[in-house]
């Protein structure tokens, strides 16, 4: 065999035994689609009914997991003597049907035990550990456990003060006007998040910086939008008060204040200075 040829075999030896040790030391199983995040629901949260809400608006981002305790507890709350607490764990799992329903949502019953002896907190403490879960809760005292525990917490109650609006109607604040609004009397401010604030009755003051009142909201799909007025200045127009007109108003035509108009004297010919004074000079002479 020619030394070519014994090179050309001995490079495709080496070729073949690389690629066998990358098959055999690369790990099994990867994909490259990266597993969704687990999110464990409590008593709580399907009780208060929020989520369904949460979870249309594509804002979960993760897999639903309902243990089948969480709904036994359900079912034990629905079954109870207490009026207020039947309603409740009824309007919860009418929530679990629901987010079944809600496309694109993915919603999982987890078999655990229709009962949980140690209690349903620590059941989802154990479970969020094992599976590596976050938990979504309104339960205060499973939230402080759960952040001590290392397990990330998903408050309902926390995103919804996070999106409360910046100001509420009757906060004031000082605002600046940069453009006209629709109606000629209306300013149009922003807010440091970019929300429009309508200033009614500001057009003379575009260009500065007023206090104002909010006095209301309006809250689209499209964004947010408030309306607000300035402090110290009556917004409403006051009809002029006219005062009563003098029923001898007629009569008295050309009098002011109770008093003869003065007239202009009239001068005749004989009266004039210049007249005078040219009657004075022809007599001179």
């Amino acid at each position: 065999m020619e030394p070519l040829q014994l090179f050309m075999a001995a490079m495709l030896l080496i070729v073949a035994a690389e690629v066998s040790y990358l098959i055999i030391t690369s790990p099994r199983g990867v994909t490259t689609k990266r597993q969704s995040r687990r999110i464990l629901l409590d008593t709580s949260v399907l009780i208060d009914g929020r989520v369904v809400f949460v979870a249309k608006t594509g804002f979960m981002g993760g897999t639903l997991v309902i243990p089948r305790s969480v709904i036994g507890e359900l079912q034990y709350l629905a079954d109870a003597a207490d009026h207020d607490k039947r309603a409740r764990a009824r309007s919860g799992l009418d929530v679990v049907a629901e987010l079944q329903a809600l496309p694109g949502v993915d919603v999982e019953i987890y078999q655990d035990g229709s009962k949980a002896s140690e209690g349903v907190d620590e059941r989802l403490l154990s479970l969020a550990k094992k599976q590596g879960a976050a938990i979504c809760t309104l339960d205060y005292n499973l939230n402080k456990v759960a952040l001590v525990e290392g397990i990330t917490i998903l408050n309902v109650n926390e995103l919804a003060q996070g999106l409360r609006m910046a100001y509420l109607p009757g906060e004031k604040l000082v605002l600046e006007l940069v453009q006209k609004g629709q109606d000629g009397h209306q300013a149009v401010g922003y807010l440091p998040d970019g929300t429009m604030v309508v200033v009614e009755h500001a057009n003379k003051s575009i260009g500065q910086s007023v206090e104002v009142e909010i006095i209301r909201s309006l809250q689209t799909a499209a964004g947010r939008m408030m309306f607000a007025k300035p402090i110290g200045r009556d917004n409403k127009q006051q009809p002029v008060k006219r005062r009563p007109a003098d029923k001898n108003s007629s009569r008295r035509e050309g009098k002011t204040n109770g008093r003869s108009p003065q007239t202009r004297k009239q001068y005749s010919p004989s009266e004039d200075p210049e007249s005078k004074l040219i009657n004075l000079v022809k007599n001179s002479q």
